[in-house]
């Protein structure tokens, strides 16, 4: 995720947030040095389940063991509006609240060539006014009830949620149709989000000892997709921006057709349906055609190395990339399980490893960033203090390549299996989570029925699927290593004679 907005998030205080949102961008990469093994574990895509629209049995009941936990199926409906709009409804009563989450099929990666962060900036400017809403206005509609709102900017989605008490709904489904047909993008709201996105990246990427290093990691393991430019954005490009490139933005991709409605929670689907009709059947689609990436990364043919410094950075650290195939690919639970092997926790092998026995880095960390397209297997490390980094890429290789050559044991693969499962299960608990599988697995797998065979999938991992993807994705592919030191302080002036 590129930011996440909101003021009310507690790391967001005073600044714009999603992985970063409107309020307060945690920059992917910058945050994931504190919340890597969080983000190892839990960052797959959140599974749940469907009734009407529930995996066949035998899907869901593959490779079975004594460990496998059958998981009922979520049910949720889906309808599409004469408009494009697509609308997934899961109702559960456990509490008297619901969750409106509108997904826009457009992230970073469609940011026009030389125009990186607008993704980011509109994702800040959909909370400003509209023709019949003032800016901010959303905060009163749910903060003040006790609920709560935020955003959040991808590679390729941007999704805008809500939680308010359930006799809410109808206003924020006006809410989120008013700012989707008639936001006002004028220049006094493109140049004050604009001075938000940018003082984000100051605080997220400049400022942090390690933003920079993590900021550059897209671009140095990219070659021609456009995942490679910096979903924050860029200063120069953003003031080069003109009031007509970000209207064209606005148009091209803002439209029911490009969007995904998604209601969780405590709510009667007949009166849904009805409001949705109310406010969101009239808007009308653009006749022009959405605009889509057709890029292709192709594959690495070679190993390479970049240097990069930064000013402030108290220990060198390395980055290792390599390419990993998408979202919806049947390569992509075995992959998560073996991140999760290598980076989850105090206990995983690269923490134990050079962490603990051989005290060469002071923290490591795996993501495997699952997009629509090619993603990102990404594991780093911080050196300890006097430990090189020729060292420390070493290691680091020497543990992926333990992974590829013997096999997790039965009792390692249950714990990952199961920690994986319960953070998926404890997130579905909550009308939150919910939407968010339902639209994660509708926007970025692709459809939405994948949100019932996720988890089997990945229970039916084994540990020979594990050294099989790790072999063909990471040992016995090509690799970009990203060294990251503090740059050369400048020599003193000397003093006059």
């Amino acid at each position: 995720v590129t930011s996440t907005r909101r003021r009310s998030d507690p790391e967001c205080a005073g600044a714009p947030n999603s992985m970063y949102q409107h309020s307060c961008v945690r920059h992917r990469w910058a945050h994931a040095l504190r919340h890597a093994v969080f983000l190892t574990g839990l960052s797959t895509s959140l599974w749940f389940a469907t009734p009407a629209q529930s995996a066949p049995a035998a899907a869901v009941a593959a490779k079975p063991d004594a460990q496998t936990l059958r998981i009922p199926p979520i049910a949720y409906r889906t309808r599409t509006l004469s408009n494009g709009l697509l609308v997934i409804s899961a109702p559960m009563q456990t509490s008297p609240t619901v969750s409106v989450q509108v997904w826009y099929r457009v992230g970073s990666k469609d940011d026009p060539q030389g125009r990186s962060g607008f993704a980011h900036l509109f994702e800040h400017m959909m909370f400003k006014s509209t023709k019949y809403m003032q800016s901010e206005q959303l905060d009163r509609m749910t903060e003040d009830v006790g609920g709560s709102n935020n955003a959040f900017t991808a590679d390729d989605t941007t999704a805008y949620h809500e939680v308010v008490p359930s006799n809410h709904l109808e206003r924020l489904l006006w809410a989120e149709a008013e700012r989707m047909a008639h936001l006002n993008v004028d220049e006094a709201n493109f140049k004050s989000e604009r001075a938000v996105v940018e003082e984000e990246l100051r605080q997220r990427v400049l400022a942090e000892p390690y933003g920079r290093l993590f900021n550059a990691i897209p671009a140095a393991s990219y070659r021609v997709h456009p995942y490679k430019r910096p979903g924050i954005g860029s200063i120069e490009e953003l003031e080069a921006a003109s009031l007509d490139d970000v209207r064209s933005f606005h148009t091209t991709y803002y439209r029911p057709d490009d969007a995904v409605l998604v209601v969780t929670g405590d709510f009667d689907q007949a009166q849904l349906d009805a409001w949705v009709d109310r406010y969101f059947g009239a808007i009308q689609a653009p006749a022009e055609k959405i605009p889509r990436v057709t890029a292709v990364e192709p594959a690495r043919s070679a190993d390479a190395k970049v240097q990069i410094t930064g000013p402030n950075v108290p220990l060198p650290a390395v980055a290792i990339t390599w390419l990993i195939p998408p979202a919806a690919d049947a390569d992509m639970p075995a992959l998560k399980i073996a991140a999760a092997l290598l980076g989850a926790g105090d206990s995983s092998r690269l923490y134990q490893s050079l962490v603990y026995r051989q005290q060469i880095a002071s923290s490591v960390g795996i993501d495997a960033d699952a997009h629509v397209d090619t993603g990102l297997l990404t594991a780093y490390a911080i050196a300890s203090q006097g430990k090189s980094l020729d060292a420390v890429t070493k290691a680091l290789d020497a543990e992926v390549a333990r992974l590829a050559k013997q096999p997790a044991s039965a009792a390692e693969l249950d714990k990952i299996r199961t920690q994986l499962v319960t953070g998926a299960l404890l997130e579905r608990q909550t009308p939150l989570g919910l939407g968010m599988a339902l639209g994660n697995a509708a926007v970025i797998d692709g459809d939405v029925a994948t949100v019932n065979t996720q988890l089997a999938a990945l229970q039916a991992v084994t540990a020979a699927d594990v050294q099989r993807v790790v072999r063909r994705y990471i040992t016995g592919a090509r690799k970009v290593v990203i060294e990251y030191r503090a740059a050369a302080a400048a020599p003193s002036p000397k003093s006059p004679s």
